[in-house]
């Protein structure tokens, strides 16, 4: 079921002059470093830093106004899903998120609300056992950068976003919980 689902949202291969979202961190399907991982005080599997890994993207299509990223986790909650990131809003002349950037507040995207009721990205704390996977997804649309207002949710994001998208590509990441 994760792959159908991770396969109904991916983007297509890349191809040159497609849009692309990519990492320095990590590859896609790859796995994630530890230190990606939430801070103990969220979680009684959290043992990480929360440090989200570097994101970069190119060849944004002609019309873009801003760019709308999600991160979301289908195996979570026994195959419902989990968001860890809804922030929108993002200039159309931004191309990248350094390493640790998107882990706090920023006044380069508005924030949304993930599932831990945070505005900024709240890293993986699965329980230990089998790999989870980070769609991370980025969207380029037609809409001013402060069209939208704070706090949306996942699912009141990509609801505005019907009729506005104008390209999307994503990667994955997963992790293990490597504590017992």
């Amino acid at each position: 079921m994760t792959g159908l689902l991770l396969a109904a949202f991916a983007a297509p291969a890349a191809a040159v002059g497609a849009f692309t979202l990519s990492s320095a961190d990590f590859k896609d399907g790859a796995m994630l470093a530890e230190k990606v991982g939430d801070i103990p005080a969220r979680g009684p599997n959290c043992k990480g830093e929360n440090v989200a890994p570097a994101l970069a993207w190119s060849n944004p299509p002609e019309g873009t106004k801003s760019f709308a990223f999600t991160v979301f986790d289908p195996d979570a909650g026994n195959g419902a899903g989990f968001v860890h990131w809804v922030a929108y809003g993002i200039a159309p002349d931004a191309n990248a998120f350094a390493e640790g950037e998107i882990g706090r507040p920023s006044e380069k995207y508005v924030g949304g609300t993930s599932g831990k009721k945070l505005a900024y990205f709240g890293g993986p704390c699965p329980p230990p056992g089998s790999p989870h996977h980070y769609l991370f997804q980025i969207v380029a649309t037609d809409l001013d950068p402060r069209a939208l207002p704070p706090g949306l949710t996942y699912a009141e994001l990509h609801d505005r976003l019907k009729g506005h998208r104008l390209a999307e590509s994503s990667i994955v990441g997963t992790f293990v919980n490597p504590y017992p």
